[in-house]
């Protein structure tokens, strides 16, 4: 059994997971440091989308006979799971998307649509940080480009922090909206949101958070937090891909206009006029990803079970443990912050004289799997003045061995390029 000082048993944890089992490249063991990609998929998740095929496969919302009644329930069960995992207030503001990108596009696109009090428009401000992921860079360019609004942004700091000193010049009234990662993918850093969304709300501006990398790993709390959207991309935290969710208060929602048309979403149609349904149908026109929500159910039960708090002082002990392990690899760089506090187990970093291509490749030669590259997050990459990083990121079934294979790894690429 491996049990860490947190409590979790990360032991018996490790053999719901399947994947983790096998052997890559003929005999080595799996070592997987890719879940800020995307985490793997205990047996419980599995199981559930398989049971959804094999005996309750059938569209939902309409249909009266017993599979389609079924499959709504699985459905819209997921919908209510979801709303008590991150604290939502009512569950009709769970909006299903197929990921984060597709719900910040949403919330991008219907923002510049006319006819809503929120409307961005010529002299608009819109606010993002330098380190967003590109999902929330490119949709707000475009929202720009289209309505002559302007983009700006906070800078980060060399020690991976958010650099809030010029707060109030950068949200200023004319800022409409603030949309700001939780969790930097790149950094690790927790982000003080809690600072942006009240100056942000001073000045009349909306507030959405990218929950992409925190809702895999910290208790996420939307009520408390007081943003007015966040979007989530579940295949984070455990779910299968094509899953997301927007979550934004539900006078937003029945405001704002919808963001694409067809079934479902629809109130009445004539060849004269449509009228839309209530949130959150209004947002989710034709034929929604009715499996991959029964995933996201059974992933919530699953990290419900487990409990966020042990889930978050786990990946607390091991970040901990990880940054100490990787400080003794001479030539080893930090990017973003260089101890565990206010940070998640996302662990980015150079190694002095090696690509980091090369280093991805000659540690998945030994079964380590990471990512390189810019992580779609390249101004924040671009402002330490490397082309690229090496991204080893741990979830609640890695250990502080595969953290030791890691180092042991490193070692051998260093070995390599002499």
């Amino acid at each position: 059994m491996t049990t860490t000082t947190s409590g979790l048993d990360v032991g018996t944890i490790r053999e719901d997971f399947p994947i983790l089992s096998r052997l890559v490249h003929g005999d080595k063991h799996l070592v997987y440091l890719d879940n800020a990609a995307t985490s793997q998929k205990p047996r419980q998740v599995i199981d559930a989308i398989v049971e959804y095929y094999e005996k309750h496969n059938a569209n939902v919302h309409r249909g009266i006979h017993t599979l389609a009644e079924e499959a709504t329930a699985l459905y819209e069960g997921a919908r209510d799971k979801m709303a008590r995992f991150i604290n939502a207030p009512n569950r009709d503001e769970v909006v299903f998307t197929k990921n984060t990108s597709e719900a910040i596009n949403l919330v991008a696109r219907v923002l510049g649509d006319p006819g809503h009090a929120y409307r961005i428009g010529p002299g608009d401000e819109i606010v993002i940080t330098e380190m967003e992921h590109h999902s929330n860079i490119v949709p707000w360019h475009l929202l720009a480009e289209r309505t002559g609004a302007t983009v700006k942004w906070f800078s980060i700091t060399d020690e991976g922090r958010l650099d809030l000193s010029e707060l109030d010049s950068v949200i200023t009234e004319r800022t409409k909206i603030v949309s700001m990662v939780h969790v930097s993918n790149l950094l690790g850093t927790i982000n003080p949101v809690e600072t942006v969304i009240e100056r942000a709300h001073q000045v009349g501006a909306l507030v959405l958070l990218d929950a992409s990398q925190s809702a895999p790993h910290l208790p996420l709390d939307v009520a408390a937090l007081g943003a007015d959207f966040v979007a989530i991309t579940c295949h984070k935290m455990l779910a299968p891909t094509g899953i997301g969710v927007l979550w934004a208060r539900l006078p937003l929602l029945q405001e704002l206009p919808p963001f694409l048309g067809g079934g479902e979403m629809i109130e009445v149609v004539t060849m004269e006029k449509s009228t839309f349904a209530q949130p959150p149908h209004k947002f989710e026109a034709g034929t929604p990803p009715i499996a991959e929500a029964v995933g996201l159910g059974a992933a919530v039960d699953y990290l419900t079970a487990i409990g966020m708090p042990a889930i978050a002082a786990h990946e607390h002990e091991l970040t901990a443990y990880a940054l100490d392990a990787l400080s003794s690899v001479e030539g080893l760089r930090i990017i973003g912050p260089s101890t565990a506090e206010g940070r998640v187990a996302e662990i980015s970093f150079t190694l002095d004289g090696v690509h980091p291509h090369d280093v991805g490749q000659i540690l998945d030669e030994q079964g380590i799997a990471v990512r390189v590259g810019h992580h779609c997050a390249r101004p924040a990459v671009l402002h330490y003045g490397i082309p690229a990083t090496t991204r080893a990121s741990f979830y609640l079934y890695n250990t502080t061995a595969e953290a030791d294979a890691l180092v042991a790894g490193l070692a051998q690429v260093k070995k390599v390029f002499g």
